[in-house]
């Protein structure tokens, strides 16, 4: 093995003989921000990594701009056409971008949740049917006769409103932290939630237990007939708290991002992304870190330091050649975006890790837009950051010709 620490969080696990590691930083991030600084050659780094990072300079021709400021805490971004982006506030509430401006006032307010420590109104979707029946998708906490709860409801975008429709499923486990909750449609038109082991660990293995696990409903919050447990939601299981997924396109590989133990569960670090299988045992409270065990599907990256990814995207479009079919994952521990290259022959192997955006501050999720362009947010506000002016922000990533 090789291991590359860097002492903002980066501790990368991959086979010798294909192991690149760049940590580096963009060229210039839009005023009011200050220029993203440049790589240093940290002294715990190994020479090879070192060497490898003065050779093959950060790709060039782009830049990262600010779209819109004044948010709090925003979770997920959502676009429901080219020129307008909805977005979730960890307080309740549901914003708006359209061309370029955010509405002063929210298109949703949610009276009943409870957003404390890392749990509120988090994950949002836009049905795959969106253009004609107006459906979005929330995942949030609020607190039940039994404690804190996640539950998805189904929403009617109306334009300059967005109501309640009703809720499809839930109560899920959670707690104040390892909520999880991110939401996403697969390419098979299923909707998937990440759930958190909700400060239970075991929960994770106990298949009657739908904490610390991924999950696989129809968009009406019925079972799909070919998920891996018959008459079970569950996907995969055997997550701390998985909070970004995504698919390659051309594969159809599903990948997810999850948070390492934090000291109290565990050594801290041991982040991960993971390759996703139907069925698949991802090993916590069992494993973790570089620790193995048959039965359990070990992650194709770790990082210790924690970076504490908080999402999870593939960028397809060709606008940002420099970055076509890389993944990203926002790091708010690790206080960046990072950029995450996968081998051509080898779904598991990670050939290079490169962090493009630097001096922001925390960032959560990040997608691509309709216009080719990279968009994600940042999490200063979140009562773990250092909020800057204007923050919390709606960032784009653009080309310079």
């Amino acid at each position: 093995m090789i291991y590359v620490f860097d002492n903002e969080c980066m501790n990368i696990k991959t086979s010798s003989f294909a192991l690149l590691l760049f940590i580096s930083a963009c060229t210039v991030i839009a005023s009011p921000v200050a220029a993203i600084q440049p790589m240093e050659t940290l002294p715990t780094q190994t020479a090879l990594a070192a060497a490898a990072a003065t050779q093959s300079p950060l790709p060039t021709g782009w830049k990262a701009e600010s779209v819109a400021a004044g948010l709090t805490v925003p979770w997920s971004i959502v676009f429901t056409s080219n020129n307008r982006i909805l977005i979730t506030e960890r307080g309740g509430r549901i914003r708006e971008i359209v061309n370029g401006d955010l509405n002063p006032n929210p298109l949703l307010v949610f009276e009943d949740v409870s957003a404390k420590g890392e749990s509120g109104l988090l994950g949002l979707a836009a049905d795959p049917l969106y253009e004609d029946n107006k459906y979005l998708y929330a995942c949030y906490t609020f607190t039940s006769s039994s404690g804190a709860a996640n539950q998805v409801m189904r929403l009617k975008d109306e334009g300059t409103q967005i109501v309640l429709d009703t809720v499809i499923f839930g109560p899920l486990p959670s707690a104040n932290n390892h909520a999880g909750c991110r939401i996403r449609f697969g390419p098979d038109g299923k909707l998937y939630i990440t759930n958190g082991d909700a400060l239970a660990p075991s929960s994770a293995q106990d298949m009657n237990s739908l904490a610390g696990k991924i999950l696989r409903i129809n968009p009406d919050g019925s079972i799909p007939d070919d998920n891996p447990f018959r008459g079970s939601a569950v996907w995969s299981y055997g997550h701390r708290n998985p909070q970004g997924i995504d698919w390659q396109l051309g594969s159809g590989r599903m990948y997810s991002t999850e948070h390492g133990p934090s000291g109290f569960d565990g050594p801290g670090g041991g982040d991960e992304i993971n390759l996703i299988q139907a069925g698949g045992n991802y090993g916590w409270p069992l494993v973790s870190h570089d620790e193995t065990r048959a039965g359990t599907i070990a992650p194709i990256i770790q990082f210790t330091p924690a970076e504490a990814p908080a999402s999870l995207s593939f960028y397809t479009s060709d606008v940002l050649p420099m970055f076509t079919g890389r993944l990203f994952f926002g790091a708010l521990r690790g206080e960046g975006l990072v950029s995450v290259v996968l081998s051509n022959s080898n779904p598991s192997e990670v050939i290079l890790v490169e962090k493009i955006i630097r001096d922001v501050g925390r960032v959560r999720d990040v997608v691509q837009g309709p216009d080719g362009l990279i968009y994600f947010s940042t999490s200063n506000r979140d009562g773990r950051g250092r909020a800057r002016e204007g923050d919390d922000r709606i960032y784009r990533i653009v080309p310079v010709f």
